[in-house]
């Protein structure tokens, strides 16, 4: 037969498939493609209900906990209490969002069948209409009938779509409180002194900012009734007369000698000291060679230079920087990062484990610099003379800025990822001038860069959802990036023979070989850390957990060889130093294991105080700050 088919041969039933079979099955494809629609579109509304009622922020039980905590500051249960239902909270937050995201590609691929089963089954129906003897299928003469099922699950469709839009970032929406509208206002301006200098963003958005700056200055000049303070500012801003003398070039070893950013020379967790202490005893004073009350809170680790230690304090009244001697722990000098243009009146809002001294400074021998949850960037000399100081805008960031600071030959680094835009900047370090600025396609993040030397360039390593990015840190500019995180990202990354590690919670731990094309070259998603970042080397990768659980990998295979549980909470970074890892746990107790294959403990000792904070070491001593207190360790 060559033309068409008779009414009477389709309905033959010796056809093995006829057009109305078709029809029929294309029929209940789409009839099973809207039902399932309807399904998701369901679950998809009812989680953007529940969702809109569990803020990590906003939890009424959360809140009576914390209430309770003011009245008994010293119950340790109850901090328990309050740290596991936050860990409890954000997870079920962040399960929400990614059943949304699943359940909108799952919404999408539904709304795809049904389309297809609809245009299909009418080419069919347009076949049969050429047919006279055809009986016409009552579903497809009625009209109104097939408009009803595309209007209905149109609707059905973009109104889960929307839920799912609107549910997308509640955290992301979360704005600090301020005192006034006009400090909300002022708090996006930076104030930067544009510079003719290397940048890759627009030349024209930097002087815009840098324009409206100057005018918001102006205006708060004009309308203030006491112009003294106006005058005090910009004495401090511009009192540097006489001529710095140049400073001396600080080389590779220099950085090695000390401890001069947060986790060690490269921001990595390595440091090159041998013969450091491993044990000591708070109670008997066994190799406790001094300890002193600090005067501020603060979560940034120390930093050390030559036999001074810097650190940094913070509360509403004052953001201050402290100078220790590391011989004795008299504290040299402090110095106030006050009266700089731009800082707010009123300090923004933090979260009680964040503050507003959480990144740990930068030194290169001849400065310090320091950076607040306010957005304060101040540079002191090693005497505590003040060099310059700016403002770059008040981070719109819910719990509070905590991306530590690093130096790349004389340019200060800082990662500066928040809800209202991400980028990464470098400072001169003489002057405080623009040298570049970059802007991320990333959302916040906590982590902190890492420097990188694989032989062949430096990198400047960065983390947060979703990407891992590399830029060259003389210019700024993009190397590559690699789509691996997703979820708040605290932990910075490690590195160790051509491979750079991320993790976080709610993503995977990845192993990222670099090359010309960077690739993943293996994944784990057991052990993930929360705030702890991960410490590479030897061939091993060390990974701690935020419930207490300590994992070791091989780098390059992925193996995991052991995994030890600590039952606390682990949100300080492990250190390296003369083949063993120093890891500090929440409850204040330093676990010593040697980096091999096989988990040997080497000592473990307390300080009785809760810690955040990696310990650093120098001149044959450790040094532990925890909440209250600055501990030196050695023989």
């Amino acid at each position: 037969m060559h033309g068409l088919l008779s009414g009477e041969e389709i309905n033959k039933p010796n056809m093995n498939f006829s057009i109305k079979d078709k029809m029929n099955l294309a029929k209940g494809i789409a009839w099973v493609a809207v039902l399932f629609s309807l399904i998701v579109s369901v679950m998809l509304i009812a989680n953007y209900l529940q969702l809109q009622s569990v803020d990590p922020l906003e939890s009424p039980a959360l809140e009576t906990l914390v209430e309770q905590l003011h009245n008994n500051p010293d119950d340790e249960a109850l901090k328990e209490d309050i740290r596991a239902l936050d860990l409890l909270i954000r997870k079920a937050y962040f399960t929400s969002q990614w059943q949304i995201r699943t359940g909108a590609y799952m919404l999408i691929f539904g709304a795809l069948v049904f389309i297809l089963a609809i245009r299909y089954q009418k080419s069919l129906h347009n076949s049969l209409e050429e047919l006279d003897s055809i009986e016409k299928d009552p579903f497809l003469d009625k009209q109104v009938a097939r408009k009803w099922v595309m209007i209905s699950g149109s609707g059905v469709f973009l109104f889960a779509i929307l839920a799912g839009i609107l549910s997308n970032n509640i955290l992301g929406d979360y704005q600090p409180e301020l005192v006034t509208d006009a400090e909300q206002t002022n708090s996006s301006i930076e104030v930067i002194e544009a510079q003719p200098v290397q940048t890759t963003t627009s030349q024209q958005t930097a002087t815009t900012s840098t324009t409206e700056s100057e005018v918001t200055e102006t205006t708060q000049e004009e309308v203030s009734s006491e112009p003294e303070p106006v005058v005090e500012e910009e004495t401090v801003e511009e009192a540097a007369p006489t001529p710095r003398p140049a400073p001396k070039a600080v080389t590779i070893e220099d950085y090695r000698n000390n401890f001069p950013f947060f986790r060690g020379p490269d921001a990595s967790g390595i440091t090159y000291k041998t013969n450091v202490p491993e044990s000591f005893d708070i109670a008997t004073g066994e190799n406790i060679v001094w300890n002193i009350d600090l005067e501020k809170p603060g979560y940034s680790s120390p930093i050390i230079w030559d036999n001074k230690l810097f650190l940094t304090g913070a509360d509403p009244e004052a953001r201050m920087v402290f100078c220790y001697d590391t011989n004795t722990g008299d504290k040299l000098w402090d110095a106030t990062a006050d009266n700089i243009p731009g800082s707010p009146a009123t300090v923004p809002q933090t979260t009680e484990d964040t503050g507003l001294a959480a990144p740990t400074m930068a030194t290169n021998g001849t400065a310090v610099f320091a950076i607040f949850a306010t957005g304060d960037l101040i540079s002191l000399d090693m005497d505590g003379n003040r060099r310059w100081a700016k403002n770059l805008g008040v981070p719109d960031n819910y719990y509070g800025h905590s991306s530590s600071l690093v130096i790349f030959e004389d340019k200060l680094i800082v990662q500066y990822d928040t809800n209202s835009g991400c980028k990464v900047m470098a400072f001169s370090t003489e002057d405080g001038s623009s040298v570049w600025e970059t802007e991320r396609d990333v959302e916040i993040s906590w982590s902190s860069p890492m420097l990188v030397n694989t032989g062949e360039r430096f990198e400047l390593i960065l983390t947060a959802n979703p990407y891992v990015i590399s830029y060259n840190p003389a210019t700024g500019e993009e190397l590559w990036q690699v789509e691996c995180l997703t979820g708040e990202v605290g932990p910075s990354a490690a590195y160790y023979d051509g491979i750079v590690f991320a993790a976080n919670e709610y993503a995977v731990l990845s192993a990222i070989k670099l090359g010309d094309q960077p690739e993943i070259i293996w994944e784990d998603d057991y052990y993930l850390p929360e705030a702890s970042s991960p410490l590479a080397a030897d061939g091993l990768l060390i990974v701690g957990t935020t419930y207490g659980v300590v994992a070791c990998y091989d780098a390059v295979s992925g193996e995991m060889y052991w995994e030890q549980e600590y039952n606390n909470v682990i949100y300080a970074s492990p250190v390296y130093a003369d083949g063993k890892v120093y890891l500090m746990d929440m409850d204040g107790i330093l676990h010593v294991f040697k980096m091999d294959k096989e988990y040997q403990l080497i000592a473990e000792s307390t300080t009785d105080e809760h810690s955040v904070c990696a310990p650093v070491f120098a001149n044959g001593k450790m040094f532990i700050r925890t909440y209250s207190k600055l501990y030196c360790i050695g023989e």
